[in-house]
């Protein structure tokens, strides 16, 4: 959750970005028109997918505020690696196990990975992303920061449209163009996919066969090696000079085990001497994790410790691990999605509008808890951690008396 400090900033940023008009947008687009034409897209279905489009300028808001790197680690893995996903996952792995076995002989990546990254990316495909992608990669091709980058997007998914493989009916992502069960970016997706069902098209929205055996084949592309672990949890010695951390500082593993790291579960850190680093996310008075080859191939997927940790401890997770050892160096750790409906409902049932109770802390939740804990003289910064909650259950409104 964002400091007010953080928040103040944000929406003064907001408030500075100019405006991309209809008209500028059209123009902008026509623009864009021979350069489609030049990377193979034909002009009529250029036409027919960019016509009357409208800017999002919201997609803009977003371009700088990624919630992986301003988000507290303990409140980011609290929503995303909770009970509620670990038990989902479990049912999918048995759902699809036969299709999850053919995926790991042919692409070498275990079962619990790959859901992992499906129930990250969008929570096994209930959440694909509201934004129409062609309007915020239209709109991010013409105005804000990476334009090149995004045209190429936008460039990359009126191919996948033109070959076939996709619909454009419905077709929603994230603000920045990731979609389907596991997110691909459009280039990606044209590099990577594979068609996983057999049908002749690669369709990482309507297929879920698709969508797994393309998350295996680009973790394999990105070095992923099988059989081995991402890392482990780990215990440091008294005295331990912390300054030797990082996901690219590599050791031998010798050389960490000759300084007295250990297993957190009392396991026995592999034998052999590969390339090891050390990982201390929130420094040394939190978890600490070796990690190897593989945790490097999941943090390509998307360049944040934070969402690779998610994933690796996701996967963890659905093998039947009970989770982290070591304690998050907070009084106030973060909540599950269902504590935070539960937080939500209460605000709620104190009169406030917040919109659906989806377990999803937004604008309008964090304003509605920060007045309520200024009602209660606790500091008004709308993080809906545990605190907030316990003071939310000691106040919350009596139930109306049965008539």
């Amino acid at each position: 959750m964002r400091s007010p400090h953080v928040l103040s900033s944000l929406l003064l940023a907001m408030a500075a970005l100019p405006a991309l008009a209809a008209d500028d947008l059209s123009a902008c687009l026509d623009r864009l028109a021979p350069k489609a034409r030049a990377a193979g897209i034909g002009e009529a279905l250029f036409r027919e997918h960019t016509q009357g489009l409208v800017s999002d300028p919201s997609v803009l808001e977003a371009l700088d505020y990624q919630p992986e790197f301003r988000t507290p680690l303990w409140d980011y893995l609290a929503g995303l690696v909770d009970q509620q996903r670990v038990d989902d996952g479990r049912a999918l792995l048995e759902e699809h196990a036969d299709l999850l076995e053919r995926i790991d002989v042919q692409y070498g990546v275990d079962p619990a990975t790959v859901v992992a990254v499906w129930g990250v990316e969008s929570d096994y495909g209930r959440t694909f992303g509201s934004k129409s992608l062609l309007r915020s990669l239209a709109t991010l091709s013409c105005a804000g920061r990476r334009q090149d980058f995004f045209r190429g997007e936008l460039f990359a998914v009126l191919k996948l449209i033109q070959s076939g493989d996709l619909s454009a009916t419905g077709l929603t992502g994230s603000w920045a163009g990731a979609f389907g069960h596991t997110q691909f970016m459009p280039s990606t997706y044209a590099r990577i996919a594979v068609d996983g069902d057999g049908d002749g098209r690669r369709d990482l929205v309507g297929s879920v066969p698709d969508a797994l055996a393309s998350t295996a084949n680009y973790l394999k592309r990105s070095g992923w090696r099988p059989g081995q672990a991402w890392g482990h949890e780990v215990t440091l010695p008294k005295g331990f000079d912390t300054s030797v951390n990082g996901r690219t500082a590599r050791r031998p593993l010798s050389a960490w085990r000759s300084r007295g790291l250990v297993r957190a579960d009392g396991g026995e850190l592999p034998a052999d001497d590969r390339a090891a680093a050390l990982l201390l996310p929130v420094g040394a008075e939190g978890p600490a994790f070796i990690v190897f080859r593989n945790y490097d191939a999941i943090y390509s997927y998307n360049a944040a410790e934070s969402y690779a940790l998610a994933i690796a401890l996701l996967a963890q997770r659905l093998r039947g691990d009970e989770g982290l050892r070591a304690a998050w160096p907070t009084d106030d750790p973060g909540l599950s999605r269902a504590q935070r409906r539960e937080l939500q409902q209460i605000l709620v049932d104190l009169g406030h509008d917040i919109g659906p109770v989806d377990g999803m802390v937004g604008k309008l939740t964090r304003e509605a808890l920060a007045r309520e804990q200024a009602r209660l003289g606790l500091p008004a910064d709308g993080r809906a951690g545990q605190k907030a909650l316990q003071a939310l259950r000691a106040n919350r409104p009596s139930p109306a008396p049965a008539r």
